[in-house]
C-alpha cells in the first residue's frame, strides 16, 4: 500500500557510513558529520551503533556539553542510561527515543545499563535556528511503545517517530525544522512509498540487510541522500532490509561550530565555551 505521489525522489548520492569513535572509546560508523558529508542541512551528524561486542560501547559517553542544536538518541536494541545537569535521569529502552532540544547549553553523560548483548541505535544532530540556540533546554522521551507502528501490508513494518503517514503522527512535535523520522523493515521485495515534503533535506540509512531507494541499490550501512520531491519509494533487497527515513526542513543559515556547539557566529561560539568554563550550563529543571 502506497500514498499518491505526484513528484517521487530520487537518490542524489549514496555514501559508505565510516567507521570511528567518539565518547570513552564506543565504536560507531558516522555518515553525517564525515569528510564525505560534512552536513546536510539541518543535520549535522548521524552516527550508528551495531555491536553485540561489549568492548565496542561498554565505555559510554562520560559528560559533555552541548548548546546551540538538538540531539536524537534513538534506541533499536539495549538500553543506555541518561543523565544531565537539569537533574534528569533516566533509561531509553529497545524502540525509545529522546529528543533533546540542548538550546541554550545543557551538561549530560549517556552510559550502557548492559554488560552484554547487542546495542543497535542512532545519534542524530539537528541545528536549531538562530533565534532558537538559546531557548531553555527540554526534553521529548518517547518509549518504544509510544512510537506508532503499524503495516500497511504484509512485510512492510513502520514505526513512525516523528511526521505523518495514513492519518497517523509521531509522537515528536513541536520540533522547528518539522522533522520526518520513520523506521521502516521491508520483506525481500516488498515496497512502500513515503511522503516527504517538498523542500526538506532527506535521507535513508540502511542498516540491516540491504534496499532498493527509488532505483538505487543500498547496502548495509550504507546512506542514500535524496533528491527533491514529494515522496520515496522503499524496496527490501534480496534479503529484505531496514532503514531510517530522515528529512526535515533546512534552515540556510550559517553554522559555526566546534565539537559540542553549533551557533551562528565566531562570537557566540566563543561565548558558548566561556559559559561552559564557568559552569553555566549546570541547572535544575523547574519544579
Amino acid at each position: 500500500m502506497s500514498e499518491q505521489a505526484k513528484k517521487p525522489r530520487g537518490v542524489a548520492r549514496v555514501l559508505r557510513a565510516m567507521d570511528t569513535s567518539d565518547g570513552a572509546g564506543v565504536s560507531l560508523k558516522r555518515s553525517v558529520g564525515s569528510p564525505q558529508l560534512d552536513m546536510l542541512d539541518p543535520f549535522l551528524m548521524l552516527d550508528s551503533i551495531s555491536t553485540d561486542n561489549a568492548d565496542d560501547y561498554i565505555a559510554g559517553f562520560p559528560e559533555h556539553p552541548h548548546r546551540g542544536f538538538e540531539t536524537v538518541t534513538y534506541m533499536v536494541e539495549g538500553a543506555m542510561r541518561h543523565k544531565d545537569s537539569m537533574g534528569n535521569e533516566g533509561v531509553l529502552r529497545s524502540g525509545g527515543v529522546q529528543w533533546m532540544t540542548a538550546g541554550s547549553g545543557i551538561v549530560h553523560s549517556e552510559s550502557p545499563e548492559q554488560e552484554d548483548g547487542l546495542l543497535q541505535g542512532f545519534q542524530l544532530w539537528i541545528n536549531l535556528p538562530a533565534k532558537d540556540k538559546m531557548v531553555a533546554p527540554r526534553y521529548q522521551n518517547i518509549e518504544g511503545r509510544d512510537v506508532a507502528e503499524f503495516s500497511p501490508e504484509d512485510g512492510v513494518d513502520l514505526r513512525l517517530v516523528a511526521g505523518e503517514f495514513m492519518g497517523k503522527t509521531g509522537p515528536v512535535n513541536g520540533i522547528a525544522t518539522k522533522p520526518v523520522f520513520i523506521d521502516a523493515k521491508l520483506a525481500a521485495g516488498r515496497e512502500v512509498t513515503l511522503p516527504v515534503p517538498v523542500g526538506h533535506a532527506g535521507m535513508v540509512y540502511v542498516f540491516i540487510g540491504d534496499a532498493i531507494v527509488a532505483d538505487k541499490a543500498v547496502a548495509t550501512h550504507h546512506l542514500a541522500v535524496l533528491k527533491d520531491g514529494d515522496s520515496i519509494t522503499l524496496k527490501g533487497g534480496p534479503k529484505g532490509g531496514r532503514m531510517l527515513l530522515i528529512a526535515a526542513r533546512p534552515l540556510h543559515e550559517p553554522v559555526v561550530r566546534y565539537g559540542p556547539f553549533v551557533m551562528s557566529s565566531k562570537q557566540e561560539l566563543k561565548q558558548a565555551f566561556e559559559d561552559y568554563q564557568q559552569g553555566n550550563f549546570v541547572r535544575k529543571a523547574a519544579s
